[in-house]
């Protein structure tokens, strides 16, 4: 899975984070390394969508929150992740 707007979500989902904490946090977990234009991006997008916030920080980091929407948008977007896997796991033990 790379789609970033779905890993930063992810990401945001264990608590705040600023720009350059989601990139590792998403490194860690899904071994996928954002560029700044992709990671800034989707930052914009989530923004626009109302699926994350932005925090008061310092002049150098500003942290962002998920908020309930998002949160939302993202568990829908795993049950559909995890039908597709079952689907597919299913599938391959009969191959």
């Amino acid at each position: 899975m790379s789609d970033p707007a779905l890993l930063l979500l992810a990401s945001l989902a264990g608590g705040e984070k600023h720009g350059y904490a989601i990139m590792e946090d998403v490194q860690a977990f899904a071994a996928v390394r954002l560029g700044p234009g992709t990671l800034y991006g989707a930052i914009t997008r989530l923004e626009e969508h109302g699926w994350i916030r932005p925090l008061p920080g310092d002049q150098r980091r500003r942290p962002y929150a998920i908020t309930n929407a998002g949160r939302e948008h993202l568990r829908q977007q795993l049950a559909a992740l995890n039908a597709i896997v079952k689907t597919g796991s299913a599938r391959l033990r009969h191959t």
